[in-house]
């Protein structure tokens, strides 16, 4: 068994600090355009979560400390919301990596015409979120839809089916497009990963009388963890804030099925316009992604020391 390579050890010295230096001094440009397109935004938001709105004598906001974060303990809205924001994650997740996976290793397969397959795979993830909602919900309507037309001359349903006026269907209608939008960014990824496994592994698992199935499940889905992991961790934080999906195609309807808390923070600030409680309601959903990516990548650190 051949050595494994030396990790070679880390340049010191003078040249070396002057180069870290130097790459410290180019990052200053980018990280104050963040700080100003991001960050100052998001402290301004995060403040005003704070405050109470008054309508008295004009619009004020008047500093509330943290009950106006407590109000959302006792808002049966909001928790409705989280209910459904963590629904419309764990569904998209789930549909959107099965068939990511799948996609990525069809792609990665060779025929004729692979590379034009893969660049109409793309289309989908390119188009703008609020043209792409639209055209589904026109797929979905109950009278001119697309979808009873097919399901019916199928003879899977003997009626119309209004989807998006029903809970259920409404939010399965929403997962759908969702997934269909962006499976090809987790497929991107999980095909990226396929590329970087060595013909050689599976080259040794063949002559050991694996069968294709085999080298799936023991050989090609444990490498392909890490880069499942990444893509579902963006698409865990994408998910968590959806917004323009739901608001094109049901408005949170019906009956509030399917508002998430991006969607629910923006009724509260410019429809009611309750501005600290909708930046309370932002705020907080803005810390439950960021601890459920937290939890995505400890899991998968804890997998990597097993």
């Amino acid at each position: 068994m051949s050595a494994l390579p030396r990790v070679l050890p880390a340049p010191r010295g003078p040249h070396a600090r002057r180069a870290r230096r130097e790459r410290a001094l180019l990052l200053v440009p980018v990280l104050l355009l963040l700080g100003l397109v991001v960050g100052l935004p998001a402290l301004r938001v995060v403040l005003l979560g704070f405050t109470r709105t008054e309508l008295a004598d004009g619009v004020r906001s008047v500093w509330a400390g943290l009950a106006t974060h407590a109000r959302t303990l006792h808002d049966g809205r909001f928790l409705s919301a989280l209910r459904n924001t963590a629904l419309f994650t764990g569904l998209s997740l789930l549909l959107e990596g099965t068939l990511g996976v799948a996609l990525a290793l069809l792609l990665h397969e060779r025929f004729p015409g692979r590379g034009a397959l893969r660049a109409a795979v793309l289309v989908p993830w390119a188009l703008p979120t609020s043209v792409m909602a639209l055209a589904w919900a026109w797929i979905f309507h109950d009278t001119f839809g697309m979808a009873n037309d097919l399901l019916e001359r199928l003879h899977l349903i003997g009626a119309p089916v209004a989807w998006l006026a029903q809970p259920g269907t409404a939010m399965a209608a929403v997962v759908i497009a969702d997934a269909w939008k962006t499976t090809p960014f987790v497929a991107l990824i999980v095909l990226a990963g396929l590329q970087g496994i060595p013909d050689e592994v599976h080259e040794a698992a063949r002559v050991d009388g694996a069968s294709a199935f085999q080298r799936l499940l023991r050989i090609t889905l444990p490498l392909l963890v890490p880069s499942l992991v990444v893509a579902l961790l963006f698409r865990a934080v994408q998910a968590w804030g959806a917004f323009d999906v739901v608001y094109v195609m049901t408005g949170g309807g019906p009956g509030g099925s399917t508002e998430t808390l991006s969607l629910y923070a923006y009724q509260s600030y410019f429809r009611y316009l309750d501005f600290g409680y909708g930046a309370a309601v932002a705020t907080q959903g803005m810390l439950l992604a960021l601890a459920l990516a937290a939890l995505v990548v400890r899991l998968a650190s804890r997998r990597e020391e097993a």
